[in-house]
């Protein structure tokens, strides 16, 4: 039994509908988790995390080297292109804080040769937190006293701090204000993600585009083919039409 000349194309269309079908649910799932996300944001306009304890018993606790590669991005979008980071500390006694951000360069040479925790991974969900303790007996400097910070604050209570994400490898680090050990204190962080919204909405329309035409090659797929009328054989005898 021969295959119709028509069947393979419209197994392709049929196949190639599933696969769009996929993509473009994907895409639309992705616009809508971007949306929800900028819907979360506070009246800053952040999006936050939950707010966690950090008690390091050593002098500072500091991140891992954060890698912010924008590969010129920032030229052609602008200063500010990935938004500002907020890092809202709260200390557990009264003892000042200090909050900063710099260099991972800087960072490791000032904590060099002194007791200090690295945050080396955290997670959310449920939340733990990763440490490195270092050993040292160099007793550290007041932090405020350097000058290497690209963005800091100190005092008592709660401090909040906003960075400008740019391009580099960061550090951040949360210690007592006079440089002593024992830090106890709650972290929350939040991101000013500036393009959420309008991310949402052309990632959303792009699915809905591929769900478009993936509903066009399913018809494709499915529509019977239009019958071509019986052309007459030459060579079939005429019916003999009596006077």
């Amino acid at each position: 039994m021969s295959q119709s000349p028509n069947r393979g194309p419209r197994v392709a269309a049929l196949v190639a509908s599933a696969v769009l079908a996929v993509f473009g649910l994907t895409l639309l799932a992705g616009g809508g988790a971007l949306l929800y996300g900028d819907a979360r944001k506070d009246d800053s306009g952040y999006l936050n995390t939950s707010r966690e304890r950090f008690a390091i018993y050593t002098g500072a606790p500091a991140t891992e080297s954060l890698d912010v590669d924008l590969a010129g991005l920032e030229e052609l979008a602008g200063d500010g292109v990935l938004g500002k980071v907020r890092l809202d500390v709260a200390p557990a006694g009264d003892k000042p804080v200090f909050v900063g951000v710099a260099r991972s360069d800087d960072v490791d040479r000032y904590l060099r040769g002194s007791a200090h925790t690295t945050v080396a991974d955290v997670d959310s969900s449920p939340f733990r937190a990763d440490y490195r303790d270092h050993a040292g007996s160099k007793r550290l400097a007041p932090p405020a006293g350097e000058t290497f910070w690209t963005d800091s604050v100190e005092g008592a209570g709660a401090q909040k701090l906003d960075w400008k994400v740019a391009d580099g490898d960061w550090s951040v680090v949360v210690m007592n204000a006079d440089g002593s050990p024992r830090v106890d204190a709650s972290v929350k962080a939040g991101a000013s993600v500036p393009f959420l919204n309008e991310a949402g909405w052309i990632v959303g329309g792009l699915g809905l585009l591929t769900l478009v035409l993936a509903s066009g090659l399913l018809y494709a797929g499915v529509r019977r083919p239009a019958q071509r009328p019986e052309e007459p054989n030459p060579l079939a005898p005429r019916p003999v039409v009596s006077s």
